[in-house]
């Protein structure tokens, strides 16, 4: 077993307690971004929904496995591969797609869609998937890894807020408005901030580590990115399209994964590195990314005047 198997990132009851409600009030934030109207726009994307999905839950673990199998990580980093690629995309994604002059409305609705599955399709992946991974047995047994355990923690700190922001969004619009750009923005300096105590309190252990997380990721990262696009791009997607899904492929919500590591897991170290340094590169990449593409490419329009998140 690697040292960094056995290394645990402690959380105590009341600091986890608080990762619980803060991980809910960022997730209340994204759906103050999400309308009714959202859902019944899959019906104008039928065929880059359906190539999203399959880019998301079938061809990037597929490749994660891949790459496993490729670099041989130690145990508990490849977990957290896999659990990060089971997470849904980011909230950051429709802002990185309208920046990229991608098509936003096409992300708006995926990034819906795939926030409603999470609650069976991340806990379901993540068993599926992970049985696959070399010495990850042992890892397994030793944290008795529930599906009906990990579902219901989805549904209530990720499906219920969920509602409860959309509901907010149709029922008082103007209100949603004023107050969103606020929410968002405090909702994710709570979190981080939660996530950073944590790892500061054990930054001998990450100090060690972070270097095999930081190659990993930004290989893993770069194929989320790649595959989004590049599916789009075989299937003849328009160019707007296969931003939008490379976006979606490649930008996780590692809160979520975070707080199943800390639930589940124990913390534990590799997983938490891996997910940890997710959150941040995946920023980074974007962020240089939609600004290429939207200098580069000055010619291909916006797609859409749906809401943007942290605006």
């Amino acid at each position: 077993m690697h040292p960094v198997d056995a290394l645990q990132i402690r959380f105590d009851t009341e600091r986890l307690a608080l990762l619980n409600a803060v991980m809910a009030f960022l997730m209340f934030s994204v759906a103050l971004d999400i309308r009714i109207a959202d859902f019944r726009r899959v019906l104008r994307f039928p065929r880059a929904i359906g190539i999203g999905l399959a880019a998301q839950y079938l061809f990037f673990p597929l490749m994660t496995l891949g790459l496993i199998a490729l670099f041989r990580p130690p145990t508990s980093m490849a977990l957290g591969m896999i659990l990060v690629g089971m997470c849904p995309s980011g909230n950051m994604t429709n802002f990185l797609v309208h920046f990229a002059r991608g098509n936003t409305a096409l992300s708006v609705t995926f990034n819906s869609v795939v926030i409603l599955l999470a609650s069976v399709v991340t806990p379901l992946g993540f068993l599926l998937w992970s049985s696959a991974v070399p010495g990850a047995a042992p890892l397994r047994r030793d944290f008795e890894i529930s599906f009906t355990d990990m579902t219901l923690i989805i549904v209530q700190l990720i499906l219920l807020p969920l509602l409860v922001g959309i509901w907010l969004s149709h029922a008082f619009p103007q209100v949603v408005v004023r107050l969103r750009g606020a929410v968002q923005r405090l909702s994710l300096i709570l979190f981080f901030a939660v996530v950073l105590a944590a790892l500061w309190s054990n930054r001998d252990h990450v100090v060690t580590y972070v270097g095999y997380a930081f190659v990993l990721v930004l290989l893993h990262n770069a194929l989320g990115l790649g595959i989004g696009y590049g599916l789009g791009k075989a299937a003849r997607l328009p160019e707007a399209d296969n931003r939008a899904l490379a976006f979606e492929t490649g930008i996780h919500n590692t809160a979520l994964g975070l707080l199943l590591i800390f639930r589940f897991f124990n913390g534990l170290g590799g997983m938490a590195l891996i997910a940890a340094w997710w959150g941040i590169w995946d920023l980074i990449t974007g962020l240089v990314l939609a600004w290429w593409w939207r200098h580069t490419d000055a010619r291909l329009p916006s797609h859409s005047k749906s809401p943007l998140p942290l605006q």
